[in-house]
């Protein structure tokens, strides 16, 4: 990758952690934003999340790691869980910003086939660079394995981007 080109990262954060969280691991969001510039040079890494107030205190780390938040008012299903789905908004800001030739090529967070034609329309465009996907090989939509984009699984950066476990105190309460 040539560090000069100005690549945007669309980021699914619903997507992101659900996945990563069922392979039993935790992101280190910050290291997350450090691969994306230096592997991919990603210089603006949007990341698309519901937006729930008790939740600012992650909201601000995640921009003091580098992302661009965009946040999607949640409505609240009939159990009380939150749904935010961004799905929508994230495929109109790729799709403006390629018309607009904001960036030079895209990279795609995701593991949700809804994103397929998206993939297309990128692939068409010659502006994606690449899907990486939170899911495991066999969890990835069959959708996005069939537009033949290249996929990327975080779970195999995994030595890198896991947040490091806290040390426990020892019995008597120290460190």
């Amino acid at each position: 990758m040539k560090k000069n080109e100005n690549n945007f990262a669309f980021i699914d954060a619903a997507n992101l952690y659900e996945g990563i969280k069922s392979l039993n691991w935790k992101l280190d969001y910050k290291r997350f934003r450090v691969w994306l510039a230096e592997k991919y040079s990603v210089k603006t890494a949007y990341l698309f999340i519901g937006l729930i107030p008790k939740y600012k205190d992650l909201y601000t780390g995640l921009q003091e790691a580098g992302f661009t938040l965009v946040y999607k008012e949640v409505v609240y299903d009939g159990n009380g869980k939150p749904k935010g789905n961004c799905d929508a908004d994230l495929v109109l800001k790729v799709t403006q910003d390629a018309y607009e030739n904001i960036f030079n090529k895209a990279i795609i967070v995701t593991s949700d086939g809804d994103y397929a034609g998206l993939v297309k329309f990128l692939l068409e465009k010659n502006k994606l660079e690449a899907i990486l996907s939170p899911a495991e090989v066999k969890k990835c939509s069959i959708l996005l394995k069939r537009t033949n984009a290249a996929i990327i699984y975080i779970n195999d950066k995994r030595s890198i981007l896991e947040a490091k476990k806290e040390k426990a105190p020892n019995k008597d309460g120290t460190s």
